[in-house]
């Protein structure tokens, strides 16, 4: 197989022998003279042969047999796509099944379910590294970064010659953009053992960190040479392309890692952004679509959505104000949906539901103590809106809050100041189109 890999890894090798081995497996079954090894031997074959049913209830049978065979579970793992799949399996209760089901709801972003079974295991196996990483894997899965960056640097502490799992925590400093953090890492792993892919993972994060991203896919292609089904290496590698503008290259990539795991949002979400850059919004849609039915509580694959909707060829805008509610309701930490459907809401003219949108909008910013060109927006916008309607008193608390900043708007809240009082005042108001008369 790897002699006939190319350049991104692909093979057109096939196993001639699966069928011989399929069938001197399954007379070794029938006559009952094959043990649990035997039967995941079994299993991996019917796997490779694509016949997934049959290999599901081969695996079940050798983890049943003999529970304690970690790769029969992860391989069992690959084979549940779905929470029904999951549900129908016929297990025996065992403390490792509840190892299992707490990997595979992870896997399948039922991320509520599997930290209570790692915080269940943690009561029964207090010491244990692997499930304090799990624990901090789903904190990581679930946006929350600074509950899984404390358990992430307390598991360091313990265990400085660390690498399992520390990939994972790379890709959390990444999105904090811990540049120093991420450098002690990857100097740390790299003493470790540079030959992990983990390792090959975490340096080529921190050079993409940096900006170097040919530096980071020199380092993500010696990850897949490690190992050729690293997922989040493909991925990332996507990534790094799409900044290199190499976008052949990321698509192979994206759609590398979707081969290895459908279920993988983040390749669907950057196939998706590669075709908006191309100007194929359908296309993109359809990515989008995938990508946050398999993440459906990331606010971002929403806005995604909802700018896919908006931009000119398509020009949806109730589907964008959905997707963009979708995005609010989801932890929109970047603060993009209340703002967007607030604007949406101006230009169909519905002034009375952008007010509501600007208020909430508002109100979000002076919590996370951000005041930029959107907080300007939303001041000048209320304003109007309720002197338009006649509502003086508020229209007048919005305006004074204006007058704290530089600019044209500054100017236009002192007019609109003056007229709000002659308004009071009994007088007509004195704006140029009165001059004009």
């Amino acid at each position: 197989m790897i002699e006939l890999e190319g350049s991104l890894g692909k093979s057109n090798a096939v196993n001639q022998e699966l069928v011989d081995l399929e069938r001197e497996l399954s007379t070794h079954r029938r006559t009952g003279s094959i043990d649990s090894f035997g039967l995941y031997l079994y299993g991996l074959v019917l796997r490779d042969k694509g016949c997934e049913g049959l290999a599901r209830t081969i695996l079940v049978e050798s983890v049943n047999s003999y529970p304690w065979n970690w790769s029969a579970w992860s391989e069992l793992q690959s084979l549940c796509t779905s929470s029904d799949i999951l549900n129908n399996l016929n297990l025996k209760n065992h403390w490792m099944k509840d190892f299992f089901l707490a990997s595979t709801y992870l896997e399948l972003k039922m991320h509520e379910e599997a930290l209570e079974r790692y915080e269940r295991l943690m009561g029964v196996f207090r010491c244990s590294g692997y499930i304090q990483a799990q624990i901090a894997t789903v904190q990581y899965s679930m946006r929350d970064l600074d509950e899984a960056e404390m358990i992430f640097e307390e598991l360091l502490r313990t265990d400085p010659f660390r690498v399992d799992s520390m990939d994972i925590y790379s890709n959390l400093l990444y999105a904090k953009e811990s540049l120093t953090a991420l450098s002690f890492l990857a100097h740390r792993v790299f003493l470790t053992d540079k030959y992990r892919p983990e390792s090959c993972c975490i340096i080529a994060n921190y050079y993409s960190l940096k900006g170097q991203h040919e530096k980071s896919v020199l380092y993500f292609q010696r990850a897949l040479k490690l190992n050729r089904k690293y997922l989040s290496a493909w991925t990332l590698m996507g990534h790094e392309y799409v900044e290199l503008k190499n976008t052949p290259a990321a698509i192979d990539a994206y759609r590398r890692a979707v081969d290895i795991n459908p279920r993988d949002f983040r390749a669907w979400y950057g196939l998706g952004q590669i075709y908006e850059m191309m100007g194929m919004p359908f296309y993109a849609l359809y990515y989008f679509q995938k990508s946050s039915y398999l993440q459906p509580n990331d606010a971002r694959l929403w806005i995604a959505m909802a700018q896919c909707y908006e931009s000119d060829p398509l020009q949806m805008i109730e589907e964008a104000i959905k997707c963009y509610k979708r995005a609010a309701n989801s932890n929109d930490t970047e603060g993009i949906a209340l703002h967007q459907l607030a604007k949406l809401h101006d230009m169909l003219g519905q002034s009375e539901e952008a007010a509501i949108y600007y208020k909430k909008d508002l109100v979000k910013m002076e919590l996370e103590e951000r005041q930029g060109q959107n907080f300007v927006e939303a001041l000048l916008f209320l304003a109007k809106h309720y002197k338009s309607i006649g509502n003086f008193e508020e229209a007048e608390h919005y305006c004074t809050r204006l007058l704290d900043y530089t600019g044209p708007e500054k100017e236009t809240a002192k007019n609109m100041l003056q007229g709000i009082k002659r308004l009071q005042s009994g007088f007509p108001s004195m704006d140029i189109d009165h001059f004009a008369l």
